[in-house]
């Protein structure tokens, strides 16, 4: 083992700094070099995995509040979309706009099924592993060299915290 490799997002603010200080503190404990992973990269690596035809790839998951997390990537792996947020009908006028037939895969592409698959979009059944983020897909994003190391091991968030939101909100409604 060379080093530990941790996702980094997009995901749940909480749940990405549980993960992130673990993988910090395992690779203070055990000298090894902590990297982090795109999740959507890795979920892309598995649906590499699967596709047959050499098709364009959709990393949805989702993201809860009725949004989707997303990026695409070219057969060859390169990403084509960098990772952003948005809701699903945002999802399908974007893919609409694309010439070629997809491949999805993902918590999110299996909850917005019904949005996706209108627009030329593949998505296999539900019990199809492509709809989960591996460790062994995380594993090789990073030893792959796809990941970022130590100095920029810092969360890929894509909308601001719940607690800012309340925060808002709360100051909207006391103004009133």
């Amino acid at each position: 083992m060379e080093s530990i490799a941790v996702g980094i997002g997009p995901g749940s603010f909480t749940g990405l700094r549980v993960g992130i200080a673990t993988a910090l503190a395992l690779a203070a404990s055990t000298g090894l070099r902590a990297r982090g992973v795109c999740t959507l990269d890795a979920l892309a690596l598995g649906l590499a995995e699967a596709d047959e035809r050499g098709s364009n790839r959709l990393a949805v998951l989702d993201a809860r509040r009725n949004e989707v997390f997303a990026a695409l990537y070219a057969p060859g792996g390169e990403r084509l979309w960098e990772p952003f947020v948005s809701l699903p009908a945002e999802l399908a006028e974007r893919l609409a706009e694309l010439p070629d037939p997809l491949l999805a895969g993902g918590s999110g592409a299996l909850r917005f099924r019904d949005e996706l698959a209108g627009h030329g979009v593949e998505i296999p059944d539900d019990a199809e592993s492509v709809h989960r983020v591996a460790a062994r897909h995380v594993c090789a994003v990073a030893a792959a060299g796809g990941a970022e190391g130590d100095a920029r091991l810092a969360p890929i968030y894509l909308r601001p915290p719940d607690a800012e939101r309340w925060r808002e909100r709360d100051t909207f409604q006391t103004s009133e």
